[in-house]
């Protein structure tokens, strides 16, 4: 089958376009309002941008349902207002608590407390982190892109931060130095209501003349 998304004419019940794009990383990303209020939600149009230096990015559609309610989101409001961020890996084992973050409170609710979550401090930003979650980013807004949607609904703000700060929890990190990410099992999201989790791994590498090549592309310091 083949549709023209603009037609939305693909006779399906559910729109396949982000079941067709994943898995997909989850950034639990927190932030704290002008006023001190802490916030805590997860976006699956996330990833990372580049490594040097080390730039992730967010893609935020609007909050709202009715057409007097749209707004930005309060992730994107207190980025813009405070200029930090954090992100934070979701493991399978706080799935629950990224689905309880998920809901659409009002800007004075704090999602870590809705959660149960254990704030952490930041070391160089001014937000709070996840102290349950293995893997953490302390991120710095570098610039805002918005985008106008087919409804002012759908229009995004991306937003790309420049990591300054990185947080990684010793238990996770192997023998021979690398991160261990079957061990963590980080949530993926996919299309609908689905996830899934990195619960195993293969390496192959890449047929390059200059050996110079691959150890980039492993990360070798």
């Amino acid at each position: 089958m083949h549709y023209k998304p603009a037609n939305k004419d693909h006779n399906l019940p559910f729109d396949p376009f982000k079941a067709c794009v994943g898995p997909r990383p989850i950034g639990w990303i927190s932030t704290v309002s002008k006023d001190g209020v802490c916030n805590l939600a997860p976006f699956s149009q996330f990833n990372n941008l580049s490594y040097d230096p080390p730039l992730i990015m967010l893609a935020l559609t609007q909050q709202g349902v009715e057409a007097s309610e749209i707004r930005r989101k309060d992730t994107t409001k207190n980025i813009e207002d405070t200029g930090f961020f954090a992100y934070n890996i979701v493991p399978y084992n706080l799935k629950d608590a990224m689905n309880q973050t998920a809901a659409p409170v009002p800007p004075e609710v704090d999602e870590f407390e809705l959660a149960g979550l254990t704030k952490e401090d930041c070391i160089d930003i001014p937000c709070k982190m996840v102290a349950e979650s293995p893997i953490k980013m302390e991120c710095k807004l570098v610039q805002t892109i918005r985008i106008p949607g087919n409804t002012p609904k759908t229009t995004v703000d991306i937003l790309i931060g420049e990591v300054i700060h990185v947080h990684i929890a010793d238990e996770f990190i192997t023998p021979e130095g690398k991160v261990d990410i079957v061990k963590i099992r980080p949530l993926g999201r996919l299309g609908y209501f689905d996830y899934t989790t990195v619960d195993s791994v293969f390496s192959m590498r890449m047929p390059v003349s200059n050996p110079k090549q691959l150890a980039a592309m492993e990360g070798r310091s």
